[in-house]
């Protein structure tokens, strides 16, 4: 019994250590950004319209740390968080979102709006800013790009 206790106990052990030489192997492929971070990628999901003034807000605040030229941030909409995307859209306290959307695009950030949401919304195609990229699924797309190592962040 305590040869097999030592035996997980070791196993565990071998495991913690093969985990921390990944992460240390992952901090070597990083690149220097500003601030003492490194490059990154990220997704960040607004999926409510009230949120996402403020999340926004966060995204500029994140290029802002980084720098324009250190972050790839690709923001994905959907349910009411779809307005974002669409002309003349108001949240409760009436901030619309064309000028804040064209500010950060002019800086990189690309936008992605729910094709599900568009047609069960019935969102005129018209009406989406022209920033904004049409994917199938939001919550589809939000797990591809973690796959692909995007870092999550949801305001």
């Amino acid at each position: 019994m305590k040869r097999a206790k030592r035996y997980v106990t070791l196993a565990g052990i071998a495991a913690l250590g093969l985990g921390l030489a990944a992460c240390g192997q992952q901090k070597a492929n990083l690149k220097p950004a500003k601030n003492g971070y490194y490059q990154q990628k990220v997704v960040y999901h607004i999926n409510d319209i009230n949120k996402a003034w403020g999340a926004l807000r966060n995204v500029r605040n994140h290029l802002n740390a980084l720098g324009d030229e250190n972050a790839e941030i690709i923001v994905v909409t959907h349910s009411s968080g779809a307005f974002t995307l669409v002309e003349g859209a108001k949240d409760k306290k009436g901030h619309t979102f064309e000028g804040k959307i064209q500010e950060l695009a002019n800086r990189g950030v690309k936008f992605q709006i729910c094709a599900n949401t568009i047609r069960g919304k019935k969102i005129p195609k018209d009406k989406i800013n022209l920033n904004a990229q049409v994917v199938p699924s939001g919550v589809a797309q939000v797990a591809h790009l973690q796959q692909m190592g995007y870092l999550y962040v949801k305001p």
